[in-house]
């Protein structure tokens, strides 16, 4: 069996992973970093003996081959979002750490190590989620179902959200799937506004990714939908509103909205840092369209206390 976690190499990385993309990226110094983004680093006991947990079972988490500046706190919470299908990604977004590379088989014993995890750290609510499997007839979607349902399998009353690609060109086959061993949140992020999808999302597309979210919830209307983006690029007030509306549209019940952070030097820059007040705004606005549940601030990602957003529900 070929084992999924073996780190990538760094040439996967920064600027050989990004050289690529159809709109190249353009240099240029980031405003200094204010102080409401400042973190603590992710040390502490609970964290090293998460990591040790996680590389005993061979598992990723997107917490750490993201670079997510909450790593320290959800590691001292003793949460993680999981991320299947390997980590090496068959895209190259350039906003996005994760390594772009030729992904290996899939690792069929894995959604069992994942439910024995769970089953271990007795957890009650799960995040899931994955790189972009575009070499997959499914996307990677029965993958996804067979994690949830070995889950469910080994831990009583366990919430399992996932967070899924676009299974852009396949988007039948992965509801298909999905459908199987349904969870209790789907998660698909938009990530920006419809204008800067080809500079930051290459490879994906608006419509089809609001598509995607719309049509699982004709198979599942009982499952709460969500969706996040990412402030701090070139967008306006005018296209986050928009996009907010879109997703209403796209009957999408929950969102996240935080400030998008560059991994290197080498990813696209920041162009803004947008205070809290500004995200206090997007939050009203959003439930004033008709989101259920709101996260935005700086620091809010997709699945960060993902247990706490879908509390409503």
């Amino acid at each position: 069996m070929e084992n999924n976690v073996d780190s990538p190499k760094k040439e996967d990385r920064g600027v050989n992973k990004v050289s690529k993309i159809p709109v190249k990226i353009i240099k240029a110094p980031s405003p200094a970093k204010p102080k409401w983004l400042k973190v603590k680093a992710p040390t502490g006991h609970k964290v090293e003996e998460l990591k040790n947990v996680l590389r005993r079972s061979k598992l990723n988490t997107v917490c750490e081959q993201a670079a997510c500046p909450n790593l320290g706190d959800c590691f001292n919470r003793g949460t993680a979002t999981f991320m299947i299908l390997g980590n090496f990604c068959t895209r190259r977004c350039p906003f996005c750490d994760v390594a772009h590379g030729r992904p290996a088989p899939i690792d069929k014993d894995e959604p069992k190590r994942l439910a024995e995890l769970a089953a271990n750290m007795a957890l009650k609510y799960l995040v899931i989620t994955s790189v972009d499997r575009d070499d997959l007839k499914d996307g990677g979607a029965g993958h996804f179902s067979d994690c949830v349902r070995q889950i469910r399998n080994a831990v009583d009353d366990i919430k399992i959200e996932i967070l899924v690609p676009d299974f852009r060109g396949r988007m039948e086959k992965a509801l298909n799937a999905l459908s199987s061993d349904l969870p209790n949140v789907f998660n698909h992020n938009m990530e920006t506004v419809k204008s800067l999808y080809r500079q930051i999302r290459p490879g994906a597309d608006y419509e089809w990714s609001l598509q995607l979210i719309k049509s699982f919830k004709n198979i599942a209307p009982e499952v709460p939908t969500k969706s996040g983006i990412m402030l701090g690029f070139t967008e306006t007030k005018d296209e986050i509103k928009q996009t907010l509306y879109d997703l209403v549209a796209a009957d999408c019940d929950m969102v996240t909205i935080g400030q998008y952070l560059q991994p290197s030097p080498h990813h696209l820059p920041v162009s803004k840092f947008v205070h809290p007040e500004e995200f206090r705004e997007y939050e009203e606005f959003a439930f004033g369209l008709g989101f259920k549940s709101v996260a935005s601030g700086p620091l809010v990602r997709s699945s960060y206390h993902a247990d706490e957003q879908s509390s409503s529900f």
